[in-house]
């Protein structure tokens, strides 16, 4: 899919607001798109028409060939995503193509990247909630959480802090997926998946 070279990125981080989820797995998003903040040298402010806080900045080189983009975390909780995520949309003149949510996935080990472009929802709610508002044509990367065990329900298991066996590659992980957007962006999506889906 092209899209103009000078039209802005949407990188949406999907997670809960507030203290009580911030380490949850399913913040795994909002971890990814505070680092991205942070290699940007910006802090998250709220967005005065939306539900939601962002930064907006360049990432690549310096210069024409830097991209621009806007990183959001939306303050409408993971379910509700899709009003945020698209009033921002709407806002910056982002294409549908432009737009990249990162979020957790049950279905892929802990700490592995999946990139790609259009495709269901595999029972995530934020997902669900974008793609009702942009239809289902914009791009993911799908941070791995892994199964819950035993019989532990998937809602109680996504709302649960990592563990501490999990907390020690955090970090690199979270390292990684910042990376791997910012490849998306810069580079397209075949280079990204053929060094970042792992």
């Amino acid at each position: 899919m092209t899209t103009d070279a000078g039209a802005p990125w949407l990188v949406a981080g999907l997670g809960n607001p507030g203290p009580e989820y911030a380490a949850n797995r399913h913040n795994v998003g909002f971890m990814v798109a505070d680092l991205l903040a942070e290699r940007i040298g910006a802090r998250f402010k709220r967005h005065g028409k939306t539900q939601a806080q962002v930064v907006e900045g360049r990432i690549g080189p310096p210069g024409p060939a830097g991209r621009r983009v806007v990183l959001a975390k939306p303050m409408s909780f993971m379910n509700v995503s899709g009003g945020p995520v698209t009033a921002l949309r709407d806002f910056y003149k982002v294409p549908v193509g432009n737009v990249v949510a990162v979020h957790d996935e049950l279905d892929i080990d802990y700490g592995v990247l999946r990139l790609k472009l259009g495709g269901g929802d595999n029972g995530h709610n934020g997902l669900k909630s974008i793609t009702k508002s942009l239809g289902p044509d914009y791009h993911r990367v799908r941070f791995g959480i892994g199964r819950p065990p035993g019989r532990m329900p998937v809602a109680d298991f996504v709302l649960r802090d990592f563990s501490s066996t999990e907390r020690k590659e955090l970090d690199y992980f979270v390292d990684r997926a910042a990376d791997a957007v910012e490849a998306l962006v810069i580079e397209g999506l075949e280079r990204a998946q053929s060094t970042y889906n792992s």
